[in-house]
């Protein structure tokens, strides 16, 4: 049995893997921004949830107190942020770099003496770094930042290993199921697998990234090959 904490696991593919790793019968904890609807989600499969806010970093020593030893750390906090260079969101763009850059390694930093030399790490990306599209000014910068963060952690944190994932559109997920189907059905016909990415392709390849024990310092895209249309 593995510890596992799941930062961002309230929606989407971060629950998603929390609810996998504990029907596994690991020993699961998962944050939200909100504690409540956190330890109500956990609860029902069996985990513990705890509340945690990436954009106010400062707060994440305290939020974390409780949880010890960690095997696999899972970061996959995300904000949906549309923020065009033309109509810059200054406040938008704060909270999404603060997220993504400074409160993924904060969680890193307060948890570093609870790491062992066997701990894996995944943080979340995305391919808006490889193409971006109008609106992604901030997304696209913070995924490709998520790169150096991965390696300088790699680095730092050895033997404990470090590596991103960088899902591409998955069909199933809340976010893109609430697009038209009309959108869905051209992505996949760009994709050259012919279908979307699953939450459970996601849910695999995190799983892969942290148990591989030769596997360090890898982004890993799971996109169908959609980067090659």
């Amino acid at each position: 049995m593995s510890s596992v904490l799941v930062v961002g696991g309230t929606s989407g593919i971060g629950l998603e893997f929390a609810r996998t790793r504990a029907q596994c019968g690991d020993d699961v904890v998962l944050t939200g921004r909100d504690a409540h609807r956190a330890d109500t989600l956990a609860k029902e499969f069996g985990a513990r949830g705890l509340g945690l806010d990436l954009t106010r970093p400062l707060e994440v020593a305290a939020s974390l107190a409780e949880v010890g030893r960690v095997d696999h750390l899972v970061i996959a906090g995300v904000s949906r942020d549309d923020n065009k260079v033309t109509e810059y969101d200054i406040d938008a763009a704060l909270r999404l770099v603060t997220l993504k850059l400074v409160g993924y390694t904060e969680v890193v930093h307060t948890l570093r003496t609870r790491l062992h030399d066997d701990s894996a790490i995944v943080l979340f990306g995305g391919q808006a770094k490889e193409r971006p599209y109008p609106g992604a000014t901030t997304v696209a910068t913070v995924n490709a930042g998520v790169r150096g963060l991965m390696n300088s952690l790699a680095v730092e944190l050895a033997p404990v290993r470090v590596n991103s994932v960088h899902p591409g559109v998955v069909g199933d997920s809340p976010y893109w199921q609430a697009k038209p189907e009309k959108v869905l059905t051209t992505l996949q016909t760009e994709t050259p697998t012919g279908r979307l990415a699953t939450m459970s392709d996601v849910v695999d390849a995190v799983d892969f990234l942290l148990r591989n024990r030769s596997v360090n310092a890898v982004e890993l895209s799971v996109d169908g090959g959609w980067l090659l249309g």
